[in-house]
């Protein structure tokens, strides 16, 4: 990575369909991330896309101290209240102008590279889905070669880096589907029919499951540990809390049942099936795009981690697929924070090292 100075004020904004991520350097010195805050929002888009200039302000009043510019990426643009990616891209980045407009808006494209706002609207869709870049680009600057697994509440995204650059085959969602690059499962959201058809009960015997939104990924997790309650940050199933008892009942009734007709240690044999099972969905992605890269890379392939379910998902996941190269967890090599807003730091960085030299000596 090359030496270069930033003394800049910038925010890196992660917008998804149900959570938007925010990222605020405010300083960066010799390609090191200095101070650092990471916001969260929780906020299901395809509810009242309306919304998103109100959460946007939200962000916008907790950054502390003036801004200088800001970039963005986004993956909101799939969600079903827009008819198209197109008309995702433009309402997301039309919310994003209305709460910055004082500001520069840079957003990234699925090149891995940053356009000013005025030149994204030409052409959308360029800018849809590019979150991924981020993340590829942000840890290229510390490996020349690995493989970021990074597992969020509802997908996992796999990026490979060769020779120091984001070297992933597929630019769009449904291209990275095919080739492996997108793992559509993830660490909360993600309906527990999605990943199983059936499961084992009472002794070894199978039951189908219901396809019905009864339990998610989340409820396996925190049964099983994985999650403490607080990390339950999306709507439950059925609307109500995010207890182990609770998580439980939802768990009982994917196989069209409850607590009064299925033990507690029945009920936790179905969450580490399907637990087991999830890792498999990632395995498979991971070995496909593992394979590939393994094939054109001169030196080890170190995996590296990010994302809430980097120990309990990421993780195994590698191990599962018996990678010959170092398995690494992000959140120790770069703070924490960072390893569970990869993009929105990601974007951020791109941006301050971007903005940089447009203002040197203004």
């Amino acid at each position: 990575m090359g030496v270069w100075v930033v003394l800049v004020n910038v925010l890196g904004l992660d917008i998804g369909g149900a959570n938007t991520k925010a990222a605020c350097i405010q300083t960066i010195e010799e390609g090191v991330i200095g101070d650092v805050s990471v916001l969260v929002e929780y906020f299901p888009v395809w509810k009242n896309p309306q919304s998103l200039v109100h959460v946007l302000r939200k962000i916008r009043s907790k950054v502390n101290g003036s801004l200088d510019v800001v970039g963005v990426t986004m993956t909101a643009e799939l969600s079903d209240s827009y008819r198209t990616k197109r008309e995702g891209v433009e309402h997301i980045l039309g919310c994003v102008k209305e709460v910055f407009s004082d500001l520069p808006i840079y957003v990234l494209n699925t090149n891995a590279k940053l356009e000013l706002f005025r030149g994204v609207l030409v052409e959308p869709l360029g800018v849809a889905a590019a979150n991924w870049a981020a993340t590829g680009w942000l840890v290229s600057q510390y490996f020349e070669n690995c493989l970021v697994v990074d597992v969020g509440s509802t997908s996992t995204s796999i990026v490979p880096v060769i020779d120091g650059k984001v070297a992933a085959q597929g630019r769009t969602d449904f291209d990275k589907l095919v080739c492996g690059e997108l793992v559509y499962t993830g660490s909360l959201r993600t309906n527990l029919a999605a990943i199983v058809q059936t499961v084992p009960v009472r002794g070894g015997g199978l039951s189908t499951v219901s396809s019905e939104l009864f339990a998610l990924s989340a409820d396996v997790h925190l049964v099983l540990g994985n999650i403490c309650s607080e990390q339950y940050t999306c709507e439950t199933a059925d609307g109500k809390g995010v207890t182990y008892k609770e998580a439980l009942t939802r768990l009982a009734r994917l196989v069209c049942a409850d607590m009064e007709m299925l033990t507690e240690e029945e009920l936790l044999e179905i969450a580490g099936y399907i637990y087991e099972k999830q890792v498999q969905q990632i395995a498979k992605g991971l070995s496909q795009v593992y394979k590939r890269i393994k094939d054109v890379a001169t030196t080890k392939v170190p995996i590296l981690t990010a994302g809430l379910g980097k120990d309990f998902l990421a993780k195994k996941a590698a191990e599962q697929i018996k990678a010959v190269d170092p398995i690494m967890d992000l959140g120790k090599l770069l703070p924490e924070k960072v390893s569970l807003a990869v993009p929105a730091v990601g974007v951020a960085l791109m941006t301050a090292k971007q903005w940089e030299p447009e203002t040197r000596g203004n």
